[in-house]
């Protein structure tokens, strides 16, 4: 494919860690395609991307944003995903409705790590990957190095097809090895095309044999061309660039420096000439068939409605046809917070769906009443976790359905009421994720919340059997109370729960008032002696009396929960901490210092193997107790580049004694 080739409107992803300069980036291609009149900068607050008020209350991305030019002709459409790997959920259901991908990264070799999990999801995906080393105004970096570095992280080799021309330490220009010219840069402006440094050339013609032996490993034809010492024409090398990027084979790299506009133009005509048509992602996937569309993102607005941000695969939707069994109320270009009208969206297009309110992200939508599925980004398991309260009373009702509202628009958001505390808990990946949803409930839907650390659902057992007599009487008056029991407590192995059974004989507790003696018995299990729900324990009902006319069910019961508050004390009450099975993914340069993590956290190292389908990654199998992993995601990251998480599930109670014990205890009767 020659470079003037092209293949019509194109959906590109930005992807890229944290800082990498995503956004800068693209304001610099919104200002050169005129899209915008000028170029937003993120310390201002003034970008077409990151345009919430969270995220510019941060500086930083925290969720998807949508811009829509036109460069030479050619309709390209950018998701611009937030860096952070919090959110992280955002990214991934992007990708799936991109034609490629622009991985932004600095050119620090140090932070070549913070790449490997976007590159994973990109290459599972299949889907073709541009690098665009950013930032190289700002250092001398050895781009080489940087490029091996980031190659380790990826199955699919980086190719090189740019060297940096320098003047001392500054980068002042590049090499463009796949059309053999020379560039300089020039501010905010095109490069200028300028002849081959004398002083270059040799290292020029290594970087390129380089670049062509490396592509030649997925073309044969190019393979015996090498061989044979000749050069091949530029149009077959671009030819050859072209196909093995497309097929998802090779990563193209090229580098710049995105806020002053080097390199950008650079990255426009690639993507102009060299991303696959949609119809190739299309195939990729959707295949053939009837229309089909798919809900990358959804957005809550606060008059608007629902809005569900779309890219159709097949055929063409209008205005009001029905999807899924219900029909969409106005389709729109999105481009940062402006809208534009549409019609109707075919195939290939990114546009919002008006009002489908029942429709999740990552639903497949067709006409009728639906029924396709196509794969969608999984949903990430939670890893840090706040309790959360509305400030005002009044607002307690509209709390749950804003909170529905947010996981509609972020689905890494799971709230409940834990059975165990009572708790309303709010989950995600990490402190900066949930704190932006909290901003998110004031500053959208007006309520003001406050957060706290959950409670660990602490429980107790026992290590003694007690045999217990309990007698409630009381005269006042007219008809009394009385019930007598006579209770066995024993405790039952880790694990067996509660029973309660009686063995009455000859009628000295009446049948209709046993089951009010295992009511106050359960009642007392909610709170033991160390103030805490019981549990691993039977209790049997062995004797009693009755009075014929004072005995009643509210007697027995109020017996049966003395008898416990009077025998549990004397069983050897024991604290029960939840330990959980804690399996951590990180890179294996940081394993020891994960197994010196777990340790000081009281955990217990069960293994560590490879972690499947991704290299240079282990698993670290762990059982940590829950009381350790409230922030473990937090040192976790702080140790592994920002890259490492873990999975956690509850395995079992086990004992805790000594000082931990006393203090949880004590801090349990000051609550």
């Amino acid at each position: 494919m020659s470079e003037n080739t092209t293949a019509g409107a194109r959906t590109v992803a930005l992807a890229g860690p944290y800082l990498s300069g995503k956004t800068s980036l693209l304001e610099s291609m919104l200002f050169i395609t005129g899209t915008a009149n000028r170029k937003g900068r993120v310390s201002e607050g003034n970008t077409v991307g990151d345009s919430s008020q969270e995220a510019r209350e941060r500086g930083m991305g925290v969720e998807l944003n949508v811009a829509t030019a036109n460069f030479l002709g050619d309709a390209l459409t950018f998701l611009d995903c937030p860096g952070s790997i919090e959110f992280s959920q955002e990214t991934n259901n992007a990708l799936i409705g991109a034609d490629a991908a622009v991985v932004v990264c600095e050119a620090d070799i140090g932070r070549a790590l913070t790449v490997a999990p976007v590159l994973k999801v990109l290459e599972d995906g299949g889907i073709p990957t541009i690098l665009f080393i950013n930032k190289v105004d700002r250092g001398a970096a050895d781009l080489v190095a940087v490029v091996e570095a980031i190659e380790a992280y990826s199955t699919r080799p980086m190719i090189l097809r740019q060297i940096p021309l320098r003047d001392d330490e500054s980068v002042t220009g590049y090499l463009d090895l796949a059309s053999d010219r020379a560039f300089k840069y020039r501010p905010d402006a095109a490069s200028e095309l300028i002849e081959t440094p004398a002083d270059v050339a040799e290292a020029k013609a290594e970087a390129r044999y380089r670049m062509l032996e490396k592509v030649s490993d997925f073309s044969e034809s190019l393979m015996e061309k090498l061989l044979e010492d000749i050069d091949p024409a530029n149009d077959d090398v671009f030819a050859d660039l072209t196909r093995h990027f497309q097929s998802g084979a090779i990563v193209p790299v090229i580098f710049g420096a995105g806020e002053l506009e080097h390199g950008v133009r650079r990255l426009l005509k690639l993507l102009r000439h060299e991303v696959p048509a949609a119809s190739d992602a299309a195939e990729r996937v959707a295949g053939e068939g009837e229309p089909a569309a798919q809900i990358l993102k959804t957005y809550v607005t606060p008059h608007g409605g629902k809005l569900s941000l779309v890219r159709v695969w097949r055929g063409e939707f209008a205005d009001g046809t029905p999807v899924n069994g219900e029909r969409i109320a106005g389709i729109s270009r999105l481009c940062g917070l402006q809208m534009e009208k549409l019609q109707i969206a075919r195939a290939g297009a990114v546009v919002a769906f008006g009002r489908l309110e029942s429709l999740e992200t990552g639903a497949t939508l067709s006409p009728g009443k639906g029924g396709e599925t196509l794969p969608c980004a999984a949903e990430l398991p939670p890893v840090y976790s706040l309790v959360i309260a509305a400030t005002k009373r009044e607002d307690e009702v509209k709390l749950s359905s804003a909170l529905a509202k947010l996981r509609d628009e972020d689905p890494s958001v799971v709230y409940e009421i834990s059975a165990a505390t009572g708790e309303l808990l709010l989950h995600g990946q990490g402190e900066i994720h949930l704190r932006v949803a909290g901003d998110r409930l004031k500053n959208k839907y007006g309520i003001e919340v406050t957060t706290s650390r959950p409670r660990v659902p602490y429980k107790e057992a026992i290590r003694k059997s007690v045999s217990q007599h309990a007698r409630f009487k009381r005269q006042s008056g007219g008809h009394g109370q009385f019930g007598d029991v006579h209770i066995d407590i024993k405790p039952l192995p880790r694990g067996s729960g509660f029973t309660f059974d009686n063995h009455i004989s000859g009628g000295v507790v009446p049948k209709q008032y046993i089951p009010a003696v295992g009511a106050g018995v359960e009642e007392y299990m909610r709170r033991g002696p160390l103030g805490f729900p019981v549990v691993d324990v039977s209790v049997t009902l062995t004797d009693g009396q009755y009075h014929a006319v004072d005995s009643s069910e509210l007697a027995f019961k109020t017996a049966g929960r003395i008898a416990m508050t009077e025998g549990m004390p004397k069983c050897e009450p024991v604290l029960l901490e939840p330990v959980l099975s804690v399996d951590l993914f990180v890179p294996s340069e940081f394993t020891s210092k994960i197994n010196a993590l777990v340790s000081g956290r009281r955990g217990q190292i069960l293994g560590f193997e490879p972690r499947e389908g991704w290299d240079a990654w282990d698993v670290v199998h762990t059982q940590m107790p829950q009381s350790e992993i409230q922030d473990l995601v937090v040192e976790v990251r702080s140790l592994t580049t920002g890259v490492g998480t873990y999975i956690a599930n509850f395995d079992h109670l086990q004992e805790l004694h000594g000082r931990l014990a006393d203090d949880v205890v004590s801090a349990n009767a000051t609550e």
